[in-house]
């Protein structure tokens, strides 16, 4: 299970989310599927700045309640411990380092 964050190009909106198959998802917010495609896209958020792996189902939905709770600082800081230029994470090539 991962829990990740999307932004857009003007670092202006932050979409957390949950699923199983983070390329599947990715896929299905840049298709604009989904009730969660409508918000990506109408703010244009399909950018993956941030991501991390869960355990089960239950420990994912509830990291992810947890960040969507945080300031946008909060969550701003979580983005830079691990991405600090926001760049967009490709999946393909993601090394971790």
């Amino acid at each position: 299970m991962y829990v990740y964050l999307l932004t857009n190009k003007a670092r202006t909106v932050l979409y957390t989310g949950v699923t199983n198959d983070l390329e599947r998802r990715l896929y299905e917010h840049s298709q604009n599927m989904g009730d969660a495609g409508k918000f990506t896209s109408r703010y244009q958020c399909n950018l993956l700045v941030y991501f991390e792996v869960c355990a089960d189902a239950v420990q994912a939905i509830a990291r992810e309640k947890e960040i969507k709770g945080w300031s946008r600082a909060k969550k701003e800081a979580l983005i830079a411990a691990l991405n600090p230029m926001w760049s967009a994470i490709d999946l393909q090539s993601w090394t971790g380092e």
